[in-house]
């Protein structure tokens, strides 16, 4: 799914990702003017070539999860499109909005879950008066799926709080963070019980023992998929913690209302440190890639640092650094491609669409979107 790069704008990009670190002291550095017109620049190239794959049907892919990405990236962007801004917007959001199920899911027939997630994030930015029943029909069937007491799980089940795939699949953090994601954008109730047993989750995915009761759980702070699983492996009966999940796990401990001098937001802010990088995937090589920089830059943007301090101690200006290395892969035609195809990353339009939200994520990060 990654992107075919040139050996010379790998050398360009490494070279400017290991440039100069930020000054000791700089707390909220502002980003450059010209990085934020490079920024959106890119942004409407890639959104120009969004749009040409529009079907006649009014959806993106026919696919919900890609039709609300493609809406996301639309709606956050600097254009703020919404739902009177052409028919690029409008036919797809009336799309999205009929694939409702009366269960109050919006997807079509697999990973419910993390479709309705997507979609409601996706109609709440677009038009949040119109599609009011479909929003709160989808915080409604997200919640139900919550592995908690109406499901017969109990506390000390490992799997206690979490959300998964909307079937028999085990709960997961990348459900999870988007679901909670969801919930916190569309402004689901702040004092519902979600939240905290959404935590106990959270926690039993962390390898931080002092608060992860599992077994297998080990001490570097990092995240992993799902409590007992990693994709990025194990070691002595220890599950490897990698970049994606380490992010979804910071975002997933802000939206639970985690402050940031807890134990395990500070555990998870220390391995980020310890392993910065979007070169690649921290512990997945090239795999996954884009969803891991758009992870990582929803996380830092919730989480509210400009400037990650990197294993050397050094101050980064995580927001030029992603934004320079996210534009050196875009292509000619605007769109983003990962040459690894493992989750469908070699699909242009889910990974175009993974790029928009990120520098959008980026940009609003720094300041340069409202």
């Amino acid at each position: 799914m990654i992107h075919k790069t040139l050996s010379l704008c790998v050398a360009l990009a490494t070279a400017l990702l290991a440039g100069p670190a930020l000054a000791q002291g700089d707390a909220k550095p502002k980003v450059d003017p010209e990085m934020v017109a490079k920024a959106n620049k890119s942004v409407d190239k890639g959104l120009r070539f969004l749009r040409g794959l529009q079907k006649e049907d009014g959806s993106y892919g026919g696919h919900v999860g890609l039709t609300a990405m493609t809406l996301l990236a639309f709606a956050d962007s600097h254009r703020k499109y919404r739902y009177d801004d052409g028919p690029f917007i409008s036919r797809a959001a009336d799309w999205l909005a009929a694939q409702t199920r009366a269960d109050g899911a919006i997807t079509g027939d697999a990973t419910p879950t993390y479709n309705t997630a997507l979609a409601i994030m996706a109609l709440d930015a677009i038009d949040r008066a119109k599609f009011k029943a479909q929003i709160e029909g989808g915080q409604a069937f997200l919640v139900r799926f919550q592995t908690d007491e109406d499901q017969k799980y109990k506390k000390d089940d490992k799997f206690y709080g979490g959300i998964g795939y909307g079937g028999d699949e085990r709960p997961d953090m990348s459900n999870l963070q988007y679901a909670l994601e969801a919930l916190a954008r569309t402004d689901y109730d702040p004092n519902s019980d979600v939240w905290e047993k959404a935590q106990i989750f959270v926690s039993r995915s962390q390898n931080r023992s002092e608060s992860n009761d599992q077994p297998w759980a080990g001490n570097d702070g990092g995240f992993v998929y799902a409590p007992g699983q990693s994709p990025a492996g194990e070691a002595d009966g220890k599950y490897t913690s990698y970049g994606a999940m380490s992010f979804a796990g910071l975002k997933s401990l802000i939206f639970t209302k985690a402050k940031k001098d807890d134990p395990r937001v500070k555990a998870v802010w220390g391995w980020i440190k310890a392993n910065y990088d979007f070169n690649q995937h921290p512990g997945m090589g090239m795999v996954s890639y884009f969803y891991y920089l758009q992870t990582a830059a929803g996380a830092l943007e919730a989480f509210g640092e400009m400037s990650v301090p990197d294993a050397k101690g050094r101050k980064r200006h995580w927001v030029s650094d992603m934004l320079t290395r996210v534009l050196s892969l875009q292509k000619d035609d605007g769109s983003w491609k990962n040459e690894n195809g493992k989750y469908w990353e070699d699909n242009p339009l889910l990974v175009t669409a993974r790029a928009v939200i990120t520098i959008n994520h980026a940009l609003r990060a720094g300041g340069a979107l409202k």
